[in-house]
C-alpha cells in the first residue's frame, strides 16, 4: 500500500521516520538496509535453486532435453505470472508484510522438499522397441554409456546422421541402430518426480507473494516526491544481484561435491534467513507493509488455504506442460496454438488479445497523445518479449551447453561446475551497474542519453551480439568439442551491459507512458510479457535440445553443433530486430512526448 497525499497521517508516520534514519544508513531510511538483506537471502535461495534445475532434470532425473527445457520454462514464466495475483490480494486484504512473511514459508518448504529427490532414475534404451538396461561410467570427460545386452557391455556412440554404433570391448561395431532406432529414457519414481514438481509448485505460489510486496514495502519508506527513491530501489536491487553472485558459486559446488539436496538445502537456509529477517524485525518495520484499512482479519485464513489449495493446481500445469505433444507439421498458427499446453495457450491467448484490445480502448477513451503513448508502450512491451527470451536461456540451453560443450577449467588452477556459470551474470551486474549509472548521467547531463526505445534496441543487439561471440568462439573449440570458459564468460559479460539497458528503465516507462485510469493494467501486461518470454525461453531450449544417454549426450561433436546453429540463428534475429527498433525509436520517440 503506497503512501499517498489523501493519506496524511500515513505521510507523517513516514516523514518521522525519515527524518529519524536520514544518516543512518547511506542517507537512507535504515529500514531500508533490513529490506535489502531481506531480498539478498530470498534471491540467494531462488537463484541458487535456479542454477541447479535444468542440472537436476536431466542428470537425476533423466528427463530428456525436450522435457527439462519445457518444465524450466514453465516453472520461470509462473514465477513471473503469479506476483500479479500476489500484489492484488496483498493491497486488498493481507497488506505487504505480512503477504512477505507468508510467501517467505511456502517458499521454503518448497525448497526443503526439493531436498528430498530420491534415487536417481535408472536409465534405459529401446533399441528396436525391445528395451535393455544402461549404465554410465565414470565421471567428467571419461563417462561413457553402456548398453547391457545379457553378459555383454556394449558403449554407446552416437553419429551425426542419428544413428548409433552398439561397441564391444574389443571396439568392433557389433550393432548399428539407424536413426529412430535407438530411443534413450529413464525409469523414474512417480512418487519423487510428482514431489519435485509439488515443490516446484510451492515455490511459484510462494514467490507469487514475496516478490511484488518486498518492493511495495520499499516504496513506503520515501515519502511522495522524494528524491532518494530511485536510488533507494538502487540499493535494493544491488541486494539481488549480491544474493544471486554467492549462491550461484555456493549451490552448485554442494550440489557437486556433496548432493543435490545439499545444493538445494543451502537455497532453503537463505530463504529461512529472509523469513526470519522479516518475522523477527524488532518493530524496525512497524507502520510499513501494514494490512490496508477496512480490510478483514478474519479473512486471512481462507486466503493462506486457498493460496495452498493452489499448489496442486500449478502441480496439474506442469504435469500438463510435460505430458504435451508436438503441433503436426503443417497445421498452421491455429493447430499451433491449440496444441500447446494449458500454461501456453493462457499466456499467448491473453497476451495477443490483451495488447490489441488495451490499444483499440485507448484510441477510444484516450486523447490522441495518450494513444500515441500508450502505442509506444506496447511496441516496447512487444519487443521486451524478445530480449527476456533470449535472455534467459542462461538457466536452460546455455547451462547444458556448459555442462556438455564447454571446458571449465579457469587457468588451469581449478574448475567451475556448469551451474556455477550463471555466477558470470550477476558478477558483471554487480561491477558495472555503478559504472553505466555514471555513464548514463554523465551523457545526460550532456543531452546525450540515448531514449529509451534506442536503450531497447542497444540491449537487443548486445544479447544477438553475445550469441555470436559464442559461436565464434566455437570455431576454437579442441579436439573434446569443448568451447573455452572465457567465450562463455565473455557472452555473459555481453548480455549483463545489455541487461543494463533495459531492466532498470521498463518498469519506470510503463507507469510514465500509460494512461492512469489503467496504469496497474499496463503493470500487468509488463508482468505478462516477461511471464510469456520465461515460456518461450523453454520453447527455444527445447529447439536446442540434444539427444542423451544416462543424462549424457553420446556425440558431443553433434551437441557442439546443434547448440551453435541454434545461438547463430537466434543471434542474427536479435541483432535484426535491434536494427529495427533503432529504425522505429525515431517515431516511437515522437509518440512518446517528451516521456524520458
Amino acid at each position: 500500500m503506497a503512501i499517498s497525499p489523501a493519506d496524511p497521517n500515513r505521510a507523517a508516520q513516514a516523514a518521522e521516520h525519515i527524518a529519524d534514519a536520514d544518516a543512518s544508513w547511506f542517507g537512507h531510511p535504515r529500514q531500508l538496509a533490513r529490506l535489502f538483506t531481506t531480498e539478498m537471502w530470498e534471491r540467494f535461495g531462488f537463484y541458487g535453486m535456479r542454477a541447479l534445475l535444468v542440472l537436476y532434470l536431466t542428470d537425476h532425473f533423466l528427463f530428456s532435453d525436450t522435457s527439462a527445457s519445457g518444465t524450466y520454462g514453465a516453472y520461470m514464466s509462473l514465477v513471473y505470472l503469479t506476483p500479479f495475483i500476489g500484489g492484488f490480494i496483498a493491497d486488498r486484504y493481507l497488506g505487504s508484510k505480512r503477504s512477505v512473511k507468508f510467501g517467505a514459508i511456502i517458499m521454503a518448504i518448497g525448497y526443503f522438499t526439493l531436498c528430498f529427490g530420491g534415487e536417481a532414475a535408472k536409465p534405459y534404451a529401446l533399441v528396436d522397441g525391445q528395451r535393455y538396461e544402461v549404465q554410465v561410467a565414470n565421471q567428467g570427460d571419461a563417462r561413457q554409456q553402456y548398453l547391457i545386452d545379457g553378459d555383454a557391455r556394449l558403449a554407446i556412440r552416437g553419429h551425426e546422421d542419428g544413428s548409433v554404433d552398439l561397441v564391444n570391448e574389443a571396439g568392433a561395431v557389433e550393432r548399428k541402430v539407424e536413426k529412430g532406432g535407438f530411443v534413450a529414457g529413464g525409469e523414474r519414481s512417480p512418487f519423487f518426480t510428482m514431489l519435485m514438481l509439488i515443490a516446484l509448485s510451492a515455490i511459484v505460489v510462494g514467490n507469487g507473494f514475496f516478490k511484488p510486496n518486498i518492493s511495495t514495502i520499499v516504496g513506503e519508506l520515501y515519502a511522495v516526491g522524494d528524491r532518494r527513491r530511485d536510488a533507494g530501489f538502487t540499493i535494493f536491487y544491488m541486494g539481488i544481484n549480491l544474493g544471486s553472485l554467492f549462491s550461484q558459486i555456493l549451490c552448485p559446488w554442494l550440489a557437486t561435491s556433496v548432493g543435490w539436496w545439499a545444493g538445494f538445502l543451502l537455497a532453503a537456509i537463505g530463504m529461512l534467513c529472509s523469513w526470519a529477517l522479516i518475522q523477527f524485525d524488532g518493530g524496525k518495520l512497524g507502520g510499513y507493509g501494514e494490512r490496508p484499512e477496512g480490510a478483514n482479519p478474519r479473512k486471512d485464513l481462507l486466503i493462506y488455504a486457498l493460496s495452498i489449495a493452489a499448489i496442486p493446481l500449478m502441480w496439474f500445469l506442469f504435469v500438463n506442460v510435460m505430458d504435451a505433444a508436438q503441433a503436426q507439421a503443417g497445421a498452421g498458427i491455429i493447430g499451433y496454438l491449440m496444441a500447446l499446453p494449458i500454461l501456453g495457450k493462457l499466456l499467448f491467448i491473453t497476451f495477443l488479445i490483451a495488447v490489441p484490445a488495451i490499444l483499440i480502448w485507448s484510441w477510444r477513451a484516450g486523447s490522441k497523445v495518450e494513444f500515441q503513448m500508450m502505442l509506444a508502450a506496447m511496441v516496447m512491451i512487444v519487443f521486451n518479449v524478445v530480449f527476456w527470451t533470449l535472455f534467459e536461456q542462461a538457466g536452460s540451453s546455455l547451462t547444458l551447453f556448459a555442462d556438455r560443450n564447454t571446458d571449465l577449467s579457469v587457468f588451469g588452477l581449478f574448475s567451475l561446475s556448469a551451474g556455477q556459470t550463471q555466477f558470470f551474470n550477476a558478477f558483471f551486474i554487480v561491477t558495472l551497474a555503478p559504472l553505466f549509472s555514471i555513464g548514463w548521467n554523465a551523457l545526460g547531463r550532456r543531452g546525450l542519453e540515448p531514449s529509451i526505445p534506442v536503450k531497447f534496441a542497444i540491449a537487443l543487439v548486445g544479447v544477438g551480439l553475445g550469441f555470436l561471440v559464442l559461436v565464434w568462439g566455437s570455431a576454437f573449440a579442441g579436439a573434446d568439442f569443448k568451447v573455452s570458459i572465457w567465450w562463455l564468460a565473455l557472452l555473459y559479460l555481453i548480455h549483463s551491459m545489455a541487461e543494463l539497458c533495459i531492466s532498470p528503465v521498463g518498469l519506470s516507462m510503463i507507469t510514465k507512458l500509460s494512461i492512469v485510469r489503467i496504469v496497474g493494467l499496463m503493470m500487468g501486461v509488463w508482468f505478462m510479457s516477461i511471464s510469456v518470454a520465461q515460456y518461450v525461453g523453454g520453447m527455444i531450449a527445447q529447439v536446442a535440445s540434444v539427444e542423451t544417454v544416462g543424462g549424457q549426450v553420446t556425440n558431443l561433436a553433434v551437441s557442439l553443433q546443434t547448440y551453435v546453429d541454434v545461438f547463430r540463428t537466434i543471434g542474427l534475429a536479435s541483432i535484426g530486430l535491434g536494427v529495427l527498433l533503432f529504425i522505429l525509436a525515431f517515431p516511437i520517440k515522437r509518440w512518446m512526448h517528451g516521456v524520458q
